[in-house]
């Protein structure tokens, strides 16, 4: 009979579920996933790894119809849109397999089905698990870490009917490619897919309510991405006014005003990427002091609830949403619970990364975000032109931007865009995490020729220090 009484229940196996329970297992805990759909969650299925792989293929198209720059010519080029998307889809299927044979090789039990929380047995919660509406086991536990992830948010009127209007599902696996395309919202996954369809060839419309693009970005930093999209061809309108869509046989009409010039205008297919919202339905939250606040759950810095032995985690426990946050905090989670010294999760010191054409990537406050907390701030600034190794990569177009505590020299907030930045980034994050000041900063030798010398110069220039510039 298989055990159903743990140290610690997990329902739901995405990266935040499945790495904590692989770290639960290193810790001799016993521990089990529920997960009802597939391993991996959205992230190896059907977000952050299958898009990265059809934005791989976006970016050798581009380069193969710009193989003059680099002294190449081909003829005839094309590409096979179903082939595009099998490699995508296949990749994901390869990761998500991995999961499975992690959670194996960890002695990790996966119950297929979904949990609910369902009460307690003296000093232990139980969880219901059910498949196909039908009860297929009952576990107790000492403690329950909610996993279960967050959807696209769907606007009325724009629900996605699987033809014409797509959510990120449909926009993953296109039959044909559409020759107009308008995307509704201008956060990383619309932005992402609009980049991955302007160079696949299609003629791209960012439409966004807000008055500029990636707005959870530094201002300056998201003004520049937007120049660059828009050389490109991209069309974008911020402090947009959508209408309601009317379908028409194999396209869409769509009213929206911008700037105070109202169109109609006829798309193939349109995209909705307004958002998500938290999976905080049908999983026992009723009774409980588990609090939910615009449909995610609330959490403290050691992804604690209201509700003892009751914890969240990952897109369920609300922004930032990103795969390697719900990973940090599954590992912090566990240590906590297995009474570990560890230091509460610092969200300003996740980064966010956008994989468009130009990257986009951060960590930390945004200049305006200093400015609002009253802080005397340095800020430098390096483009991508005065770097060597961007200029022979035939990627001069970037920049990279530092904001610094002018009294204490403390590393507020780094914002990059450009080519690779996505791996850039992480110096940064670990400057922050070690609480570097400029002096230790400066003082680190960067290696020639090399990009990450742009992070480099953009420090030494909030000191007017810059070399290069």
């Amino acid at each position: 009979m298989a055990t159903t009484d743990f140290d610690i229940i997990i329902i739901g196996g995405g990266p935040g579920g499945y790495v904590a329970a692989i770290r639960a297992a290193q810790l001799k805990l016993s521990v089990c996933v529920v997960e009802s759909t597939h391993l991996g969650g959205i992230c190896l299925n059907w977000g952050c790894i299958p898009t990265k792989a059809l934005l791989r293929s976006a970016e050798i198209n581009h380069l193969l119809h710009n193989l003059g720059e680099f002294g190449f010519s081909a003829d005839n080029i094309r590409f096979d849109l179903d082939k595009v998307v099998k490699r995508s889809r296949a990749i994901s299927k390869q990761l998500a397999s991995g999961v499975g044979f992690l959670l194996k090789k960890n002695k990790v039990p996966v119950f297929d089905g979904r949990g609910k929380l369902a009460g307690t047995d003296g000093d232990k919660r139980r969880v219901e698990v059910t498949k196909d509406g039908k009860a297929v086991a009952t576990l107790t536990g000492k403690h329950v870490i909610l996993a279960t992830g967050a959807r696209a948010r769907v606007l009325p009127g724009l629900e996605p009917d699987g033809k014409l209007i797509w959510s990120y599902r449909e926009a993953m696996v296109p039959a044909a490619m559409p020759k107009r395309l308008l995307v509704i919202g201008s956060g990383a996954i619309g932005i992402e897919f609009a980049s991955f369809y302007r160079n696949m060839g299609a003629e791209v419309t960012v439409a966004e309510v807000v008055d500029r693009i990636l707005p959870v970005e530094d201002e300056e930093i998201a003004t520049f991405a937007r120049t660059q999209f828009e050389k490109q061809g991209i069309r974008i309108l911020t402090g947009a006014k959508i209408g309601t869509p009317q379908k028409l046989a194999d396209s869409v009409s769509i009213t929206i005003e911008a700037k105070g010039k109202s169109e109609t205008l006829e798309f193939d297919r349109i995209i909705s990427a307004v958002g998500i919202v938290g999976n905080v339905e049908d999983i026992g939250l009723e009774g409980t002091k588990v609090e939910v606040e615009k449909t995610h759950v609330k959490i403290d810095h050691f992804c604690r609830t209201g509700e003892p032995g009751v914890y969240a985690i990952g897109d369920l426990a609300g922004a930032p949403w990103l795969a390697h946050k719900a990973s940090h905090e599954g590992v912090l989670c566990v240590e906590k619970i297995a009474g570990m010294d560890v230091h509460g999760i610092d969200w300003t010191n996740i980064p966010g990364c956008t994989y468009c054409r130009p990257q986009v990537a951060s960590v930390g406050w945004t200049e305006a975000k200093a400015k609002a907390e009253g802080r005397e701030i340095r800020v430098g600034r390096f483009p991508f032109i005065g770097n060597g190794k961007a200029i022979t990569m035939g990627e001069p177009d970037g920049m990279v931007k530092t904001v610094f505590d002018a009294k204490t020299g403390g590393l507020l907030g780094a914002h990059m865009v450009g080519a690779e930045v996505t791996e850039l980034i992480q110096g940064y994050v670990i400057a922050r995490t070690l609480e570097s000041t400029e002096q230790e900063l400066m003082h680190t030798v960067f290696p020639h020729p090399t990009v990450s010398e742009t992070m480099h110069e953009a420090v030494l220039d909030a000191w007017g220090q810059a070399i290069h510039f």
